[in-house]
């Protein structure tokens, strides 16, 4: 490109920060105003299976299209992308990295709507924002994801008592003050006793998010024995804060790593 005396806008304006070296990359991304959204669009409460299992096609198209992504989990509107350690997509730029993964996500999600919703017309454009955080190595990323299933199971049990509440008639903000103070086990017993619901029946997808992720098969597409192991995009609602589910898939990550 020639040279020109209003390149300095560029020179000395424009930073390129590139993430640092041997450190796994986190990308998370979270609905903008999505309880405006959602009420617009008349998502059942306090889930909805079909927002759930369109945010999972999006993550599903993510790690279709970007292979350094070894893992991603989601619950509600967020879902967080683990890049392998040793990644250079886009120079480990964070600008591009973010900006990029931001608008395919919004962009999947706006393409596959008809495929959960056919009788919803998209009636306003969702957007997301997102960061990017490093972490140094696998046990922060263990602890970082633990972190988000934690927090999937608060926010879900205390959004399961609420709309129950709210449904059962009283207004929100009787059943804000019905939960005011509460333990685990209090909203158990409300469950329990009120609805007659014990919460853990309540769908996996719900009480632990979902993981998309690389696992291994020995089936080919027809269900028909092969002898070459292969790996298929996956997507579970299994507990990842303990250590079996990274006991059985430890290649998740370990391999990620030496990729």
């Amino acid at each position: 490109m020639a040279n020109s005396e209003y390149e300095y806008v560029k020179r000395e304006f424009e930073f390129d920060r590139r993430l640092p070296a041997s450190n796994w990359i986190v990308v998370r991304i979270d609905g903008c105003h999505f309880h405006r959204f959602s009420k617009i669009h008349a998502f059942e409460k306090p889930n909805d299976e079909n927002a759930l299992r369109l945010m999972n096609a999006c993550a599903t198209s993510m790690l279709e299209k970007f292979p350094d992504i070894v893992f991603a989990y989601g619950v509600s509107d967020e879902y967080s992308f683990v890049f392998r350690e040793e990644t250079e997509f886009y120079q480990r730029r964070e600008s591009k990295i973010l900006s990029i993964c931001v608008s395919y996500f919004t962009s999947v999600y706006g393409m596959k709507w008809k495929d959960f919703f056919p009788n919803k017309d998209l009636r306003e454009p969702p957007y997301f924002d997102g960061r990017v955080v490093c972490y140094p190595n696998m046990k922060t990323i263990h602890d970082y994801l633990a972190w988000r299933q934690v927090d999937c199971h608060i926010n879900n049990h205390y959004n399961t008592c609420f709309w129950m509440l709210v449904k059962s008639g009283k207004t929100e903000k009787e059943a804000q003050q019905t939960l005011k103070g509460t333990f685990s086990e209090d909203k158990n017993e409300l469950l329990s006793q009120q609805f007659q619901v014990n919460y853990e029946d309540e769908p996996a997808m719900f009480r632990k998010g979902s993981s998309v992720y690389r696992d291994k098969v020995k089936t080919d597409d027809y269900g028909n024995p092969i002898k070459r192991i292969r790996l298929a995009i996956t997507v579970s609602n299994l507990d990842i804060i303990g250590p079996e589910f990274w006991g059985k898939h430890q290649y998740i990550l370990q391999e990620a790593s030496s990729v």
